[in-house]
């Protein structure tokens, strides 16, 4: 379902492991992320068990969501961690993640982000192009440390999947063509300062079938075996992530099945494997609270303006992607379609299309399935201060990140002489 897990009607409204989200709501405000801890820690275990004594790490991709204390909660649950940029390698580090649990991703990491990568000690680079090896080896000789690398591997497999979050073809930025790699392969070999580690693919995300994830492993272990001919021998495989979550009819197979299907073909290797699930661990782990701040009553359409807005969440501006709405508590009011839009001044501004509710002025809505990819993709457009996040514990309720304040958005701003 696209509810998130341990979300569920209490006394008539909707609360998060027994806690009313109306409390939330009264105490910290909206917008408001909320998140439960116990979802996050059913669905790091439900990448993690699968895989039973077959060595592996799950490395949680730390763009879908890098609040500290969601990195903290999975780090203490043994999680790696994927990530894109120096920021992130902070952050992970701040939140007590290890180092050699850390792998690098990202088409343009720079001579600041790669020091900092080996001065930290992170267990691989997912190296993209020739220039960023050669990048890597040159900063880290000058370091006289040694850069663990793998290689992204475009197979050039069709993930189904919207365009915009389809990463493994050859259009794409991402990776390195399959009909290159050996070659880069071989050249990493020789290079100074370079160890070669393993090898990765990621094909895209919000991917609802195995058959795409399944033809991509066939084809790079096809490479894998090329690279042992050539006395490459691999520590371990990085299979991406990408798998789907539900947010409206989707039907994407469950971590256990699709652990089991991978590994299934991988029967047999002695390499470790590597996972870097980011939105399948926490997009149904969290939901966007906001307030209907005016209904619109029209010839044409009604709208529901909120006062969270494409700042706040903004894949549905973005991808048109679709997220569960519901009223967190029962209204007596008629029910009407609404467009639910939000208090940007951009006609893209809007949340949901179409929602048939029952509501009234003041009334708080959920948006659901708001876990991943929303407070880590907001912004201050409008100089609307960014959202505050609380997460849930049992009966306990933390904030985890304040509101921002307009002295948070000036502060650092300057006015001319």
């Amino acid at each position: 379902m696209e509810c998130p897990a341990f979300l569920y009607e209490k006394n008539g409204e909707l609360a998060f492991e027994g806690v009313a989200l109306s409390q939330i709501a009264e105490h910290f405000g909206t917008p408001c992320y909320v998140y439960s801890r116990a979802a996050l820690t059913s669905a790091f275990a439900a990448f993690d068990r699968p895989f039973g004594s077959v060595p592996h790490l799950v490395c949680y991709a730390a763009k879908a969501n890098s609040n500290l204390a969601i990195l903290n909660v999975l780090a203490r649950l043994g999680s790696g961690f994927d990530i894109v940029s120096g920021g992130e390698l902070a952050r992970v580090l701040a939140a007590g993640g290890h180092a050699e649990r850390i792998v690098f991703s990202g088409v343009g990491k720079s001579a600041a982000e790669i020091r900092q990568a080996l001065e930290a000690g992170i267990l691989c680079f997912n190296v993209e192009s020739r220039s960023e090896l050669l990048r890597i080896s040159e900063i880290a000789s000058g370091l006289g440390k040694t850069a663990p690398v793998s290689v992204r591997v475009n197979p050039d497999v069709d993930a189904k999947t919207h365009p915009y979050i389809s990463t493994g073809l050859k259009l794409s930025k991402f990776g390195v063509a399959f009909e290159e790699a050996l070659p880069l392969y071989l050249e990493a070999r020789s290079l100074p300062a370079i160890r070669v580690a393993g090898i990765d693919c990621h094909i895209g995300s919000q991917i609802v079938e195995l058959s795409p994830f399944l033809d991509a492993l066939q084809k790079i272990l096809g490479l894998v075996d090329r690279l042992a001919k050539e006395d490459i021998d691999l520590e371990h495989l990085d299979l991406g992530g990408g798998l789907a979550i539900r947010y409206q009819d989707e039907q994407p197979p469950p971590p256990d099945r699709y652990i089991a299907a991978m590994l299934d073909v991988l029967r047999g290797r002695r390499e470790r494997i590597l996972l870097e699930p980011g939105r399948a661990l926490v997009g149904n782990t969290g939901v966007l609270l906001t307030r209907v701040e005016y209904l619109k009553h029209g010839a044409e359409r009604n709208f529901a303006v909120v006062d969270a807005g494409m700042n706040d969440l903004l894949r549905p501006a973005l991808y048109d992607a679709w997220r569960g709405i519901r009223p967190v508590r029962s209204s007596g009011s008629a029910a009407h379609r609404y467009q639910i839009v939000g208090p940007i001044c951009e006609s893209a501004d809007f949340l949901g299309h179409d929602r048939s509710l029952a509501i009234a002025a003041g009334d708080l809505l959920a948006v659901l399935s708001a876990g991943a990819y929303g407070m880590s993709m907001s912004s201050n457009y409008n100089s609307r201060p960014r959202a505050a996040e609380v997460m849930v514990d049992g009966a306990e309720v933390h904030l985890i990140r304040s509101r921002e304040s307009m002295q948070d958005l000036m502060g650092s701003e300057r006015l001319l002489p």
